[in-house]
């Protein structure tokens, strides 16, 4: 009897070790989580106090600050309310919508290379915007509208293309990627067949970019996530169990189907509201989701760093693309493409070398 009960305090007294060993290590992840969070806070604050700041007219930052309280001189309050800040809100919530809709798809489709500007759906919202633009001749809220109606209807086209009993992240992302490819020769014939003027300015959009945007840009995608980023919250409860794998959600008891397609269903509203804006601005929904999980490894999709990461790409891209070559404002989408090719090289690179690269 002695050494029985020896046996179970031992035991016992291992099971409490190794409790008390896994709740240091998650309040450790915790503890890297939120302080990443913050300096990802941090450095997105303090890029958009930059883009107020520095231009062509530089202004200090404590100017720039009693300008956005009301003070300031007539100049200053026309450079910095009426050209500065609308930029730069505007590429912080489309960073935030093209991260956490990269994170979502990546997350949920269990594959690196499973962004909107990949699967196609930043190319059904082009394809229809541009067709719309151009040969119907919409624009202001409609042209957006139209995006954001052509990037749910290629999810949901890819969505039903990909379904055989279920949806597997490899064949949907293959499908994205043929269904993304054949939009884009629907939008290079449109522009083939348009004036050239026409043509030239849609291709300025098709490459993402925030030059002369304003207030009216910024509220309709404010609003937006201001109803999609609390749904995408709500829908995010089924994601742990989905990346353990479809019979393993399964026998969790998660709606596996119901889940995902609510998850892929945000993730496709998120990238079509950011491409409305700003137009398809490339790899910000690729890049950011990874780098985000490498800040806080083992925190699973890490949503909120992967949203603060997208704003803050960005924002650093725009800035780029505004004072990179003097006297020339590029797309920022060109600068974030400079940002994201090498990752998808090296992404391929690292595939083949372990067997899975095809």
């Amino acid at each position: 009897m002695t050494g029985t009960r020896l046996l179970e305090e031992t035991s016992g007294a291992r099971l409490t070790d190794a409790v008390r060993t896994v709740a240091r290590v998650r309040n450790r992840g915790r503890r890297r989580s939120v302080l990443v969070a913050l300096a990802l806070l941090v450095c997105v604050c303090a890029m958009f106090a930059v883009s107020l700041s520095y231009g062509d007219m530089v202004m200090p930052l404590g100017k720039v600050v009693e300008t956005l309280f009301g003070g300031g001189d007539g100049g200053s309050r026309f450079v910095v309310l009426e050209l500065r800040l609308p930029r730069a809100l505007l590429a912080v919530l489309v960073g935030i919508g093209f991260g956490l809709s990269g994170a979502v798809f990546q997350s949920v489709l269990r594959n690196p290379l499973a962004s909107p500007d990949v699967i196609g759906i930043s190319a059904g919202a082009s394809a229809v915007a541009v067709t719309a633009s151009l040969l119907f001749q919409v624009s202001g809220l409609a042209l957006s509208g139209s995006a954001l109606i052509g990037s749910v209807a290629a999810g949901a086209a890819i969505y039903l293309l990909a379904w055989r009993q279920g949806v597997v992240g490899q064949r949907l992302v293959l499908i994205g990627v043929g269904f993304g490819t054949g939009l884009s020769s629907v939008v290079w014939y449109v522009m083939a067949r348009s004036d050239t003027a026409d043509a030239q300015e849609a291709f300025l959009w098709l490459t993402g970019t925030l030059n002369g945007r304003s207030w009216g840009q910024v509220w309709p995608l404010l609003t937006a996530l201001a109803v999609i980023v609390p749904l995408t919250v709500l829908a995010a409860r089924a994601l742990a169990p989905l990346q353990l794998g479809d019979d393993a959600a399964a026998g969790l008891g998660a709606r596996v189907e119901p889940g995902r397609l609510a998850l892929l269903g945000c993730a496709t509203a998120l990238a079509g509201v950011a491409t409305a804006a700003a137009g398809p601005v490339n790899f910000v929904a690729f890049v950011a989701g990874p780098i985000a999980r490498r800040l806080v490894p083992g925190q699973g999709a890490a949503l909120p760093h992967a949203a603060l990461t997208g704003a803050l790409i960005v924002l650093v891209a725009d800035f780029g693309a505004q004072h990179l070559l003097p006297s020339v404002q590029l797309p920022v989408g060109v600068v974030t493409s400079i940002i994201g090719a090498p990752y998808l090289l090296l992404l391929l690179a690292r595939a083949n070398r372990g067997g899975s690269g095809g």
